[in-house]
């Protein structure tokens, strides 16, 4: 926490996060306003002291509508990224502790996953399942997983010829045992990191996913539907895209500065420079 707090990039980071939170935790206590009442004579106007953000084009206050939209959109961030480092994380782990030829098949299996870009294996995924949040959730775990495996896996394999490991299985301590207490304990670091960045990208790709009616569905208010609702009346008031783009922006950028601080800090040789 020492090494987080003496860095920019994780104080910036940790700030943004502290507003992103606080907007999922109680956005929807401190909206002013309900996000889905019309107000048909405040359409499309910009940010005054009654709609500090301004309306979209059915009079309804976009920051009422950005608050409570934080909880949707950065839950399905942080629910995607903890299924798919959960299932990456096992499998990872197996294949770097079996070894031999199932290590061999499941990587071989996991490269060609790989190969695919996250975003076009997601729309794949959810073209398959059908549209909504739940699907979309469900395909970016399942496109986040062989890089999550690949990650555990070379972290298992940096450990388990260290002399701990080597010290329980001369004492003949069972698989189980040596796997829940000396091998994933020491691999936890690297795959914290992962996972924390890979929130950001989990963000963006729920917001596209939204955009383009895959995801969240109406009367949703997901920052990435929301911008999908408003973009052809976007000449007519940019705010109404403008500020969940930018909200969209700011998550994705909190979480990835403090990922790379926080990378920083378990890494000693990237600490000093």
């Amino acid at each position: 926490m020492r090494e987080l707090l003496r860095s920019p990039p994780g104080v910036a980071g940790g700030l943004l996060l502290l507003v992103v939170g606080t907007a999922m935790l109680v956005g929807p206590l401190l909206a002013p306003f309900d996000p889905q009442v019309f107000h048909p004579r405040a359409r499309l106007q910009g940010p005054s002291l009654v709609h500090l953000l301004g309306t979209d084009q059915f009079g309804r206050d976009l920051l009422s509508r950005l608050l409570h939209g934080a909880r949707s959109t950065i839950a399905f961030g942080l629910g995607a990224t903890l299924l798919g480092v959960l299932a990456g994380s096992a499998i990872g782990v197996s294949a770097g502790v079996i070894g031999g030829w199932i290590d061999s098949v499941i990587m071989r299996v996991l490269d060609g996953l790989l190969a695919v870009p996250d975003l076009l294996f997601t729309l794949l995924i959810v073209t398959v399942l059908g549209a909504g949040i739940g699907h979309a959730m469900l395909a970016v775990a399942v496109a986040f997983t062989p890089g999550m495996a690949r990650i555990a896996r070379s972290a298992v394999l940096s450990i388990r010829t260290r002399e701990y490991v080597l010290a329980a299985i001369a004492r003949g301590e069972s698989w189980a045992w040596i796997i829940g207490r000396e091998v994933i304990p020491n691999a936890v670091g690297p795959i914290v990191v992962e996972a924390t960045i890979r929130v950001s990208f989990a963000v963006m790709i729920g917001a596209t996913l939204g955009f383009l009616g895959l995801g969240a569905q109406p009367p949703s208010t997901e920052w990435g539907l929301m911008i999908a609702e408003a973009r052809q009346f976007m000449f007519r008031n940019p705010w109404c895209v403008a500020v969940p783009g930018v909200a969209i922006a700011l998550a994705a950028l909190g979480f990835n500065l403090f990922g790379d601080a926080l990378r920083d800090s378990f890494d000693p040789r990237r600490r000093q420079r």
